[in-house]
């Protein structure tokens, strides 16, 4: 057996300590991978596209019924963000029935940036142009969904597609009767926002391929609307349905489910009408637990799909494994 000596030890110490630097050091890339999600429903892919996160001081109101030192305690009990603040995801819905690329909702655009409107280049990412957008459905009239229907210079993002909007939400903030009656600085700013994204939709040169629906209505192949109103006075979920497979998008029946699936009687301030809005998540979410269904959620945590069971009171959410296989 060989023996070290004290003298070879401290040899090689001294020799590790003059060693060269590794080679291989890389620079930090100091961004997110592109994000997309893909899986299947029946014959369909479906693919859940990034628009971004935004990270905000938690504001006054943020839950109207309830205080905000609760909702801050909340938050931190659920670690959802720093001390004081939330975040909001924002993810679009790409299907693809072999025949159409259907878009449901189009993130917040170019305009605000840096951590929000990155769904053009996350769909390109996902190996899709915006040329190649057949139709684009619009669940409600909110800018964190429409506003992604235009560049930065006003043209139409998905030049080539049929773009459909529901019937109530149209009617109600093109009234600018409804616009005087605005009581809240936020309202007021939704309908600013609002009645100019739908005008510049027309003045862009899409007024032939723009149009409305009604709920329950088969808006495009395997996919049915469904009146989930109160978050807006029109607001839209889908039922999306391929041979024997179905599941349900809730676009915003909720936002961050750990607050509103949980405590579905909180009432966020983003909601139209409130306690309509609170009528429909137990009668969604109620059917959706007892049909044991996949959900997809606009604010929930990326890649948005999971499971929904009644827990006490409320509800909540169980995320779908992530997975390689379609």
């Amino acid at each position: 057996m060989t023996e070290l000596s004290r003298r070879a030890l401290l040899a090689g110490t001294a020799a590790l300590a003059v060693a060269p630097p590794a080679l291989a050091s890389a620079p930090k890339a100091g961004t997110q991978v592109p994000g997309f999600y893909r899986y299947k429903v029946g014959d369909y892919e479906l693919t859940q596209l990034s628009d971004g996160a935004a990270t905000f001081p938690m504001p006054e109101h943020f839950i109207t019924n309830r205080s905000k030192e609760r909702a801050i305690q909340e938050a931190e009990r659920l670690y959802l963000a720093p001390a004081g603040k939330i975040t909001v995801p924002f993810s679009p819905v790409l299907i693809n029935t072999g025949s159409k690329l259907i878009l449901i909702d189009t993130g917040y655009g170019p305009n605000i940036g840096p951590f929000v409107g990155h769904l053009p280049a996350n769909l390109r990412a996902a190996g899709v142009t915006p040329e190649q957008i057949d139709t684009v459905i619009i669940s409600h009239v909110h800018p964190d969904h429409t506003n992604g229907l235009h560049n930065k210079d006003g043209s139409l993002t998905y030049p080539n597609a049929e773009i459909i909007i529901p019937d109530v939400d149209w009617a109600f903030w093109m009234d600018k009767s409804n616009a005087a009656k605005a009581k809240t600085p936020l309202t007021k700013a939704y309908f600013a926002n609002d009645f100019k994204t739908l005008t510049d939709l027309r003045n862009a040169g899409a007024r032939e391929r723009v149009s409305t629906y009604a709920a329950g209505r088969e808006v495009a192949p395997g996919i049915t609307s469904i009146a989930t109103p109160g978050h807006t006075p029109g607001h839209r979920s889908f039922a999306v349905a391929s041979g024997n497979a179905r599941i349900f998008i809730q676009s915003d029946v909720t936002n961050i489910p750990a607050f509103f699936l949980d405590h579905p009687d909180w009432h966020v301030m983003y909601d139209h009408d409130p306690m309509l809005a609170q009528a429909t998540r137990h009668k969604f979410y109620d059917m959706a637990a007892a049909e044991k269904a996949t959900v997809v959620g606009y604010h929930f945590p990326f890649p948005c799909v999971g499971h929904i069971e009644k827990a006490g009171s409320g509800y909540r959410l169980i995320p779908t494994a992530w997975s390689y296989a379609l």
